[in-house]
């Protein structure tokens, strides 16, 4: 390496240079043989940079190197040369890493530019975009805009700003590979581009620097920097400094010029020891740059004045450099010359980068050495060598006459796709079935034994490519979805999900993951019942919101659905919630949840929620006074406190005996997990799940802490211990590293081993291990065909779903894996309040009645997530146990049984089921144990806490003083009796837009319908002196954000639900579900049109004994529903919803509607019917379009003849 010394002050500039230029010649590199005077140019010690590497780049013997550029994503140094090849290098070895090609006729490359997805290449007349290993991902050739390109700039991520030896400059797309914009350049041509933080420099041959505005590309200002040609310039906020030439004899122009962009004039003049041709700035500094000489000089040099010059470098070369480009960290510089050399300096540091941050580079896998064979090696077959394609025959082909061609046939195509497939003139159109791969045909041989179908060894489901295919979810376990129709989800059935007696809730909301706690707490009957007596004033309450749908799964009926909207509704609104992550957004990627982690997280705030909305003043005499001060308030109770409280007493002790106890109160545990594999045992140590609970309840750890008697911080030990027993336990599982999971593995498989070791004990008398209360009662012998209703005989048709196959998919069946969590427990608490939990082998009634300090518990509910894939995600379900009372009240039969709640699926399944986990694809997350005498020590005890009050006088939340009533409200004698008729209508607003796909054969599919949310609830009276008069008018006041008010079909306009603005009698929803809940539970009839939908979106459960739907009552089988808009206009002979939609209006028509019904229905039901098919026959004629005119049998009278 050959170095020039830097320059000294007292030597003049021209001195300096013949000085330096002579040592050069003279082969000097060191500081022996130097003239006195020199010796201190050579302190080589203090140089900051030193070349690391020289290398021919690719094609270096035939052309030179015309652009060098460092990756701005990967350690990566990029070369173009004269004849349009690009090169890559990596790391500070320069390891050649990529080369390709990139113009056809060896154009020289004149700009290299590194973006995200790869690397820009500008030619005079082609910019292409590669991959960094070399694949081409786009080519830009127009030729009109096109023209000796020479310079470019990413004025935007996706943008990129193109200029050249033309007049014209061009804007392209790099997302389209197409032109934004094209524009006149200010000056004839445009040879360098630089972006500042306000302007776009574009800097010309004539030794111009216009300034335009980035939006409008206009000039604002242009800077005359040289007499002659500009050779280079750079920015660095507000400081703009130029390079170039002298007309003064055509030579270099040895001064620096610095301008300011805020004053837009020179600042300063710069002399440079060398013939400055080439500067960037280094931006790890403020104004510090680098100058580079085309002789292979280059200094760095500092613009402020009384500034020490630095050294000035020598690059060894044999031609003249050509460009140079800064690394990001300013630590390493690249030269290129016209030689074909590429040289690089770098910094004496040992970590030296090119970036801060750099990516991973992709290397190309190594090729694999085949292995030899001998000569002699008569095992290996010879087809394990390729052949290569030729038309000549080979020795070993079989002769002509042996051989025949068979054809293998096309499998039959799926009857499904038969059966919705489409013909469009000659080609037919079927959904995608999505069991097989796309334009692929999976072709089977039978070669099992005859009369047995083979097991496909990989089976057929949309497992992606990363995923085990030997892997299956059963089917039960699988995410369910719904698929909509045009009519949105009316005509999904979602009995084929649910045929047992218990609803499920609907998953298609935001935030719809907390349905597998809801249905465990509506089966904890002491506390479901505590939260449907529960209501108060606030208008998001969760209590009052998990009350009110514990009610609705309640008076729901078999094999129908509930939604959690209100609940999910107030849920998002808690502050707490959003701060601790459990309230997911609309467009998280849900593939990426940690639905284990956030179940846990919501089960711990869902209890301490309800408990601070449930609690009520009053003394607590069964607690001892000394655990009056726990985590909770002393002087309330709350239900979640009687179920789940747990009172511990924290101790922590010094190793000097000092001990400090606090007194506090839990109401989980998390199970912490020890270490079973020791060292120096041969195999795993069985740990009872007993064992491991005890432990997690009566933690005992060390750790560092302030001994105010030891004055410093000491190992201290913490230990709890617990005092008093809850009646429900509830579990964390917290199963998250691999450790966790392979504790769970392990002691799976060592109860499976020693269930295989004794085979006959414990073996169940009965298949399935189900008891006789499980199986139920004894079929009827009528079948299906027995007519009595009190038949205590079970039937076919009320039967629920059966086990399907219980050990499949669990290990079960082949003894891999036996339940490791117990299906009971017994904790004992001893004189000394130490804890002792036993395992119950079975879950029978034969135990002895608890006590203070000893508890029976059950399990009964289980709370998993199941990984189907990485491409469909994971989800959660939950396994309860569910009891005889809840049994008897939808069944009338007295049992006990396991059913698995997977959203608004529902089937029952084997006790074993629930407490076995395969940890491929089912991780626990929740256990819930219960006291088996909890419903002695909770007697079933509830009241309905929906009164009449709601129903009088309520005041509006809106503030605006000229509020319009439109309603009379019901005075004390005239509230709603069973079986009074009530009109009721109710208008929507859209808070998000429906999401729908268009298919390859035209149709519209809907991936997520629009959420809908209630705006206006209006009844109207039914009978009495006020018929027909509203006494509910309610504008609900909304806090989400409405993106249509649908103003056209609900007559709801902006600001109607404001409180600020609105005129109308605004209230909230939680009043107004209070109302309608009231009338239901009175045994009101409702009487409307498409009421179904209304009371969907409102969010309640109507028994169907209770409502009048007019969509139905003019209904014919198969045949179109009938707007209410229609059937008013031919039956009543009334024009309505002329502009906008009314809900008294519609309320009143369809109470008028009923009684013309009633009135038809008097003449019979052939009459009736007649006249039903009459409107049919009518409306088709009309082409269901209302008409204005004088009505005569429902059609106008100036168009009757015509029509008959």
């Amino acid at each position: 390496m050959e170095f020039t010394p830097v320059y000294s002050t007292a030597l003049p500039d021209d001195d300096l240079q013949v000085g330096l230029g002579e040592m050069v010649e003279d082969g000097i590199t060191s500081a022996e043989g130097i003239e006195p005077g020199f010796e201190g140019l050579f302190d080589t010690a203090n140089m900051e940079f030193v070349e690391l590497r020289s290398v021919l780049a690719d094609g270096g013997d035939r052309f030179g190197v015309s652009s060098v550029a460092f990756d701005l994503q990967e350690e990566l140094l990029w070369m173009g040369n004269q004849g349009g090849h690009m090169t890559s290098y990596y790391g500070l070895d320069l390891q050649k890493h990529t080369s390709f090609q990139v113009h056809p006729e060896c154009h020289e490359v004149r700009q290299i530019l590194s973006i995200g997805c790869g690397v820009l290449c500008l030619t005079g007349n082609l910019l292409q975009c590669n991959a960094r290993t070399g694949l081409a991902i786009f080519k830009y050739n127009d030729e009109q805009i096109m023209m000796d390109m020479q310079t470019m700039i990413l004025t935007q991520p996706t943008n990129l700003l193109m200029g050249g030896m033309q007049p014209k400059m061009a804007e392209l797309d790099l997302t389209t590979v197409r032109v934004i914009r094209e524009f006149d350049s200010t000056e004839p041509d445009c040879a360098i581009l630089r972006l500042s933080n306000r302007f776009v420099c574009a800097g010309s041959t004539a030794g111009k620097v216009s300034l335009l505005d980035p939006k409008t590309m206009k000039k604002e200002h242009v800077l005359e920097t040289h007499t002659g040609q500009l050779s280079d310039f750079d920015v660095s906020g507000n400081l703009l400094i130029t390079c170039g030439f002298s007309k003064r004899m055509g030579t270099v122009d040895r001064f620096l010029k610095q301008y300011d962009l805020r004053m837009m004039r020179m600042v300063q003049l710069i002399p440079v020891p060398i013939d400055p041709m080439l500067l960037r700035f280094m931006s790890t500094y403020t104004t510090r740059m680098a100058v580079v000489s085309q002789t292979g000089q280059f200094s760095l040099i500092e613009p402020d004045s009384g500034s020490t010059p630095s050294f000035v470098y020598q690059v060894n070369t044999h031609g003249a450099l050509m460009n140079f480009d800064m690394s990001q960290t300013c630590q390493a510089l690249a030269f290129g010359d016209n030689s074909g050399v590429l040289h690089l300096f770098g910094g004496n540091n040992e970590d030296l980068t090119y970036n801060p941050f750099s990516n991973e580079t992709e290397f190309a896998a190594a090729v694999e050495p085949l292995p030899p064979i001998d000569i002699d090696d008569l095992m290996t077959p010879l087809s394990t060598i390729p052949m290569p394609h030729t038309q000549e025959k080979h020795l070993s082909d079989w002769p002509s006459h042996l051989c025949r061609k068979i054809y293998r046939k096309a499998p039959l195509i799926d009857t499904d796709i038969l059966r919705s497939m489409k013909v469009v003139q000659f080609i037919g159109y079927a959904p995608n079935s999505r069991v097989r791969l796309r334009n692929q045909v999976a072709y089977r041989f039978d070669r099992g034994v005859k009369g047995r179908q083979r097991k496909r060894s990989v089976p057929e489901s949309p497992l992606g490519r990363g995923d085990d295919p030997f892997l299956l979810v059963p089917k039960r376990y699988r995410r369910v979805e719904m698929r909509y129709s045009k009519l949105g989800v009316d005509d999904f059935d979602f009995k084929h999900y649910n045929k047992t007696p218990f609803p499920g809730l609907e998953p298609h909301l935001p935030n719809t993951y907390c349905n597998v706690i809801l249905q465990v707490i509506n089966f904890i009957e002491p506390l479901s019942n505590a939260l449907k007596s529960h209501l108060c004033t606030r208008e998001f309450c969760i209590a009052c919101e998990v009350g009110f749908l514990m009610h609705m799964l309640g008076t729901a009926k078999p094999g129908e659905t509930c939604q959690a909207t209100n609940f999910v509704r107030a849920f998002k609104t808690l502050p707490e919630a959003s701060g601790l992550g459990l309230v997911l957004s609309e467009n998280v990627d849900t593939t990426k949840v940690n639905y284990a982690r956030l179940i846990q997280s919501l089960n711990r705030f869902l209890l301490q929620q309800i408990h601070n909305e449930t609690v009520t003043e009053g003394s607590e005499t069964a607690l001892p006074p000394e655990m009056s001060h726990g985590h909770f308030d002393s002087t309330g109770t709350s239900i979640i406190k009687d179920l789940f409280n747990t009172n511990i007493v924290s101790t922590t002790k010094c190793r000097c005996d000092q001990e400090i106890s606090r007194n506090s109160s839990s109401l989980l545990f998390t199970l912490v997990y020890p270490d079973c594999q020791i060292q120096g045992l041969n195999k795993p140590m069985q740990i009872a799940f007993g064992e491991v609970l005890r432990s997690s309840m009566c933690l005992e750890h060390t750790t560092q802490a302030w001994c105010e008697s030891c004055g410093k911080y000491q190992p201290t030990v913490q230990s709890k211990i617990v005092k008093c027993l809850p009646d429900v336990l509830a579990v964390n599982c917290q199963v998250e590293t691999q450790k966790d999971f392979e504790f769970w593995r392990i002691q799976q498989e060592i109860r499976a081993e020693a269930k295989r070791a004794k085979p006959d004990e414990g073996k169940p008398a009965a298949p399935a291990g189900l008891t006789a209360a499980d199986r139920g009662p004894k079929p009827c012998r009528y079948g299906n065909l027995c007519t009595r209703k009190d038949c205590r005989f079970a039937h076919e048709r009320d039967r629920v779903n059966d086990i399907d196959d219980p050990q499949e998919f669990l290990g079960l069946g082949h003894d891999n894996i036996a339940p490791w969590v117990p299906p009971g427990l017994c904790l004992t608490l001893d004189t000394e309040r130490n804890l002792c939990v036993q395992e119950l082998c079975d879950d029978d009634d034969s135990v002895s009645a608890d006590t203070s300090t000893v508890a029976y518990y059950e399990l009964m509910g289980v709370v998993a997530e199941i990984h189907e894939s990485k491409v469909i995600g994971s989800h959660l379900i939950s396994c309860v146990k569910v009891g005889k009372r809840y049994h008897q009240r939808k069944t009338g039969q007295m049992r006990n049984r396991w059913y698995l709640f997977n959203d608004f699926g529902v089937t029952s399944i084997d006790k074993d089921d629930a407490r076995v986990f395969n940890l491929d694809w089912k991780v626990p997350c929740i256990l819930y144990f219960t006291r088996k005498d909890i419903s002695k020590r909770f007697p079933e005890s509830m009241k309905n806490p929906v009164t009449s009050a709601p129903l009088l006088e309520e005041a509006s939340l809106a503030k605006s003083c000229a509020q319009v009533i439109s309603f009379k409200p019901l005075q004390q004698n005239e509230l709603p009796q069973a079986g009074d008729l009530v009109g009721l209508d109710a208008e929507f607003v859209t808070l998000n837009q429906e999401e729908a796909e268009l298919r390859s054969d035209g149709t519209r599919s809907t991936i997520k319908p629009s959420q809908m949310s209630v705006a206006r609830v209006t009844c109207v009276r039914g009978q009495g002196s006020d018929e027909d008069v509203p006494f509910i008018d309610d504008y609900i006041s909304t806090q989400e954000q409405v993106v249509d008010y649908l103003t056209k079909f609900s007559g709801i306009k902006p600001g109607d639900l404001d409180v600020q603005y609105s005129s109308k009698h605004l209230t909230t929803l939680k009043s107004t579900y209070i109302k309608l809940r009231h009338l239901v539970d009175v045994g009101v009839i409702f009487v409307g049109h498409g009421l179904k939908k209304d009371f969907r979106v409102v969010n309640i459960v109507v028994p169907p004994e209770q409502v009048i739907d007019t969509v139905q009552l003019f209904h014919l089988p198969r045949q179109r529903m009938i707007s209410l808009k229609f059937l008013a206009w031919y039956f009543l002979g009334t024009s309505i919803q002329s502009e906008t939609h009314d809900s008294i209006e519609d309320g009143r028509t369809a109470l008028k509607l009923y009684q013309k019904y009633e009135e038809m229905r008097k003449e019979g039901e052939d009459f009736l019917e007649a006249k039903i098919r009459e409107m049919y026959e009518k409306g088709r004629t009309l082409q269901w379009k209302t008409l204005d005119g004088e009505l005569e049998g429902g059609i106008p009278a100036d168009i009757l003849q015509e029509i008959q």
